[in-house]
């Protein structure tokens, strides 16, 4: 029998946790956290989805939060100087940056602009680092929310074989490094990092016992890709238009027609990791606001 891995009911589970934790401290007469959200305008559906949805997490367990609205045709300079004047206001707790950013500002410049003690994202270099030494006190959010969903749903990844397809910052290096740490849970894995040019891939992938892909090109992998059992999990969340229907919808990295007869787990899109990636955005913004009081 095939099962779906839902994130959206961990999610709410954990959602569901950080709200009462927020309801204790502000009974004791504290405010609650607070969440600065940095949208350089680009305006197109899936910006708008995302930045929705974190706005209604926020909502859902009792935070405060700002959406900060920018022009995409902003300086680097002038958005460090915003993110700045956050990093020194004591009632802001976590600061994201909507990302991807204009191609005319640096991204990694942005990121390590951001206070590391305000770094919801996990994304600044300390961080990053830490994770290395399981130091890190908060990890990036994609990451998190993929071992979590082990955890729940009693994955071992302790001797098996892990390929993730995607290299990023964000997801594929840091998950590697956790992934392969020795920990108890979500770790003393064999991990083999690939990404879309890596030669022969499929023959990579076919050897894996949990495939994770985060690419971000539409239906990437196909049945031929991966073994009978494979544990799938889909990090791609891609827009494409369907002329069907007229409208946009959202899919993953994988082909799910073509893979889901030969996987024995699978994430699906929308419902599986996306959800899981907000709640630890939130779960992490409660710990540095929890940390600095």
């Amino acid at each position: 029998m095939r099962k779906f891995l839902y994130g959206n009911i961990l999610a709410q589970k954990i959602l569901n946790k950080i709200y009462n934790k927020v309801l204790y401290y502000k009974n004791k007469g504290f405010r609650p956290p607070h969440l600065i959200i940095i949208l350089v305008n680009q305006f197109n559906e899936a910006t708008s989805i995302y930045v929705n949805n974190k706005i209604k997490d926020c909502l859902k367990v009792g935070f405060t939060y700002s959406l900060i609205s920018l022009p995409s045709n902003i300086t680097e300079c002038k958005l460090i100087d915003i993110i700045d004047k956050y990093n020194q206001d004591k009632l802001s707790d976590g600061i994201i940056v909507q990302l991807p950013l204009p191609k005319h500002i640096n991204q990694e410049n942005v990121i390590t602009s951001i206070n590391v003690n305000k770094d919801a994202d996990g994304f600044h270099p300390l961080n990053f680092g830490k994770i290395s030494l399981s130091d890190a006190l908060i990890k990036p959010a994609t990451p998190l929310g993929i071992l979590e969903l082990f955890k729940y749903y009693g994955i071992i990844t302790k001797g098996k074989h892990i390929v993730i397809v995607g290299r990023s910052r964000i997801v594929g290096k840091p998950l590697s490094i956790l992934l392969s740490l020795n920990t108890l849970i979500g770790g003393n894995a064999t991990v083999t990092l690939t990404h879309r040019y890596t030669r022969n891939l499929f023959q990579i992938t076919n050897l894996a016992d949990i495939l994770i892909v985060a690419v971000g090109i539409p239906n990437f992998i196909k049945s031929h890709m991966i073994k009978i059992d494979t544990i799938l999990i889909d990090v791609g969340i891609n827009f494409i238009y369907n002329k069907n229907i007229n409208k946009y919808v959202i899919v993953g990295d994988a082909d799910l027609k073509s893979v889901i007869n030969k996987v024995s787990l699978l994430t699906p899109v929308p419902g599986g990791v996306g959800p899981m990636t907000r709640a630890m955005l939130i779960y992490n913004t409660f710990n540095l606001y929890s940390n600095s009081l």
